[in-house]
C-alpha cells in the first residue's frame, strides 16, 4: 500500500494522484513481452487469468469501481494469450475478501485517506505486511511511517522497497512464515551450526608447564 503526501495534508494528493495513476494504468503497453515497447506481459495460465478476471468481478459485485478496467482485452494477433491489463480500482470495502487478498495480478485498490495516521491505521487493517510505501518531504511524517507502520520492509520516497542481499528481506505477520528471514545475517544464521563451550578451571586443577 502506497500513501502519497508532501507538506500538505494527505487528503490533498487523493485528486492528483488518482489522475496519474489512472493514467499511468490506462498507456501501459500489454503484449508479447518480448517485443519492443511491451511493458507487461500475459499472466502464467488460462486459470490465473480466469482467477484474476474473477476477483475483479466479486469486487465490483461488492461495490468497487473499475476506474480502469483492464478485463479480457483485446491484443492484436495474441488472441488465446493469457492477458490481463493493469485494472485500478476504487471503492472497494475494506472489509471484504478482496481487499484481503494477494491477487497476483495487475490489479490495484486505491484506498483515499485524509491524514498521516489514518493512513497507518490503513496499512493495519490487513492480514499481510510484506512491504509499504511512503511518499513525502517530511522528515517528521516519514520518521513516523517508518516506526508504526507494521510492515517488514518500509520504503521513503521509494516505490518498491527491495533490500540489497547484505540486509534481510523481511515480512510482518502473515507475510513472514519461520523463524529467520532470508538475506543478511539472518541467512547466515540459518545456514550455521553454532557450538556453545561452557568452562570453568579451579585454581587448584591448574598445573604450571
Amino acid at each position: 500500500m502506497r500513501t502519497k503526501f508532501g507538506s500538505s495534508s494527505v487528503g490533498d494528493a487523493t485528486r492528483s494522484f488518482g489522475e496519474a495513476i489512472r493514467q499511468k494504468a490506462t498507456d501501459r503497453v500489454t503484449g508479447y513481452g518480448l517485443e519492443d515497447g511491451v511493458q507487461m506481459g500475459p499472466v502464467i495460465t488460462p486459470e490465473s487469468r480466469a482467477r484474476i478476471e474473477g476477483l475483479i468481478d466479486h469486487a465490483i459485485g461488492l461495490g468497487a469501481r473499475a476506474v480502469v478496467d483492464g478485463r479480457r482485452p483485446v491484443v492484436p494477433k495474441l488472441d488465446k494469450g493469457n492477458f490481463v491489463r493493469a485494472t485500478i480500482l476504487e471503492g472497494l470495502p475494506l472489509e471484504s475478501d478482496v481487499a484481503r487478498t494477494e491477487i497476483f495480478g495487475p490489479v490495484l485498490s486505491v484506498h483515499h485517506v485524509d491524514d498521516l495516521d489514518q493512513a497507518i491505521a490503513l496499512v493495519k487493517t490487513g492480514a499481510y505486511g510484506n512491504q509499504g510505501s511512503v511518499f513525502t518531504t517530511s522528515g517528521a511524517n516519514a520518521r513516523k511511517f517508518r516506526y508504526e507502520a507494521e510492515v517488514g520492509n518500509v520504503g521513503i520516497n521509494v516505490g518498491v522497497a527491495a533490500p540489497m542481499a547484505f540486509f534481510p528481506f523481511s515480512g510482518a505477520r502473515e507475510s513472514f512464515l519461520g523463524d529467520l528471514h532470508g538475506q543478511g545475517r539472518d541467512a547466515f544464521e540459518f545456514f550455521t551450526q553454532e557450538k556453545i563451550v561452557v568452562e570453568r578451571w579451579p585454581k587448584a586443577w591448574s598445573r604450571t608447564f
